[in-house]
């Protein structure tokens, strides 16, 4: 599940806290140093949150924090002297922005709801870090026995994490309640490897007031690329633009060939020179080069860049996930709209991600471990991060703390998605392969090459 044009205070790695010391690490990056005691909040030398600023952004954050925090009773992120404690209630994760920071007081608020005296360390880099470091931290002597993963990246980090079915069976924990799609995608040679917290369609967001303006039909759980590119046309006027596009290799193209059926990888082979997938990656390029309804992305922070687009009404549409729908709803208000992925045949069909909480292949002690991941994951505390995050749940039964406040129209589209939908699943180097589309994508988006050109040179590259 970044802040656009803003850094935190020290962001560029010393003097985090204002103390004149430096708080850089070892390796270069920053670390947060943040105090809050148990029941005093107001002991802090270096408060992450950023949720006075005007742009809070998604799990793809601008400054790292490999720091160690500790949530205390207060559900707020604390110091860490260092890599300390036990083991089974240290996790390794991403910690880049607030929004990550409060998504993990969530869980740990819902969590101290049934056990008050549950804390969680955590120690993580940014999100686009977090996938080469994790394989160098996870094998360290001092390593916590906990990680997050996704399911479009298990496949990449399975050797780091150990099998649960066992730990789950003894534990009494019924893993085929969790949503069937994620669990296959955090499945590595037959065994699960994470629980998943959520099960999240990529979705369409738009803006409500600029269609209406425009004499638009907003979009339904029908919406062909055909309208979708009419509308982005109407609604391409002066400085606005129909939509908003992120450089990601997985965001509108991606989403739009998995809705036409198409997909990267296939029984386990990298796919990226699928017709369906080449063709949509294309429309994508198309949308700037030819139709001018979108700007060109930039190569670094385009994924802020759009967000905010879509935030300040600089444009009608962009495509995220539904863990960005609270702070798309906290700049938008009743102005924000959902709607299903357009497609070519103008079906419903989800490209599907989400995250999950595993345990170590070294862990000394796995029992202990599961017993903080079950914690953590129950239909509680799920449910409970869903209603206050937005993200959509990994377990059905939760679906409604997830829908209570949001439109009817919303919460159909998204449902429409995930239960038509198919994780995203990968290869063992996605982080590369994703690295390499990063690199090229500006010359699609600027039509200096095409997608088959881009996709063909980096299937023929990175195809093992």
């Amino acid at each position: 599940m970044s802040w656009a044009g803003l850094q935190a205070p020290g962001s560029e790695g010393s003097d985090l806290d204002g103390t004149g010391a430096d708080n850089r690490n070892l390796d270069g990056s920053a670390s947060a140093v943040i105090e809050k005691g148990d029941d005093d909040l107001r002991n802090q030398r270096w408060d992450m949150s950023m949720t006075d600023r005007a742009v809070p952004l998604s799990r793809r954050a601008l400054f790292a924090c490999t720091g160690m925090g500790l949530i205390g009773s207060s559900g707020a992120l604390t110091a860490c002297g260092g890599p300390s404690g036990d083991p089974s209630t240290r996790l390794y994760t991403w910690i880049s922005s607030a929004s990550d920071r409060e998504q993990w007081d969530a869980f740990v608020d819902a969590a101290r709801k049934k056990d008050p005296g549950f804390s969680l360390t955590l120690e993580g880099p940014s999100f686009e870090d977090y996938w080469t470091k994790a394989k160098t931290r996870m094998t360290a002597k001092d390593a916590p026995a906990l990680l997050t993963t996704q399911a479009a990246r298990t496949q990449e980090i399975g050797p780091l994490l150990a099998p649960l079915d066992d730990l789950a069976e003894d534990a009494g924990v019924d893993l085929g309640a969790y949503n069937e799609a994620m669990m296959a995608a955090m499945t590595v040679d037959g065994t699960i490897r994470a629980i998943p917290y959520d099960a999240e369609p990529m979705v369409l967001y738009y803006n409500r007031s600029l269609f209406e303006d425009g004499g638009r039909e907003a979009p339904g759980l029908d919406y062909t690329t055909d309208q979708f590119l009419e509308d982005a046309k109407a609604l391409t006027t002066g400085d606005a633009h129909g939509l908003a596009i992120s450089a990601a290799l997985v965001h509108l193209g991606m989403a739009i060939g998995f809705a036409n059926g198409g997909a990267p990888v296939a029984d386990g082979a990298l796919t990226l020179t699928d017709p369906r997938i080449v063709e949509a990656m294309q429309f994508s390029f198309d949308l700037v080069t030819r139709h001018a309804v979108a700007t060109a992305p930039s190569a670094v922070d385009s994924e802020p860049a759009a967000q905010q687009a879509l935030m300040s009404g600089a444009a009608a549409m962009y495509v995220d996930g539904p863990w960005m729908y609270q702070v798309f709803a906290d700049a938008l208000g009743d102005d924000l709209g959902v709607a299903v992925i357009p497609s070519d045949a103008g079906e419903a069909r989800g490209l599907i991600q989400g995250s999950g909480f595993g345990i170590a292949a070294d862990a000394q002690d796995p029992q202990a471990a599961f017993r903080t991941i079950r914690a953590i994951t129950t239909p509680a505390v799920i449910g409970s991060v869903a209603h206050a995050r937005g993200t959509f749940p990994s377990l059905a039964d939760e679906r409604k703390r997830w829908a209570e406040d949001k439109p009817a129209s919303s919460v159909r589209a998204v449902t429409a998605l995930a239960d038509n939908g198919r994780p995203l699943v990968t290869t063992s180097n996605w982080n590369e392969i994703d690295s390499m589309f990063g690199q090229y994508a500006t010359d699609g988006f600027r039509g200096r090459r095409t997608a088959q050109q881009i996709l063909g040179e980096i299937q023929e590259a990175t195809a093992r």
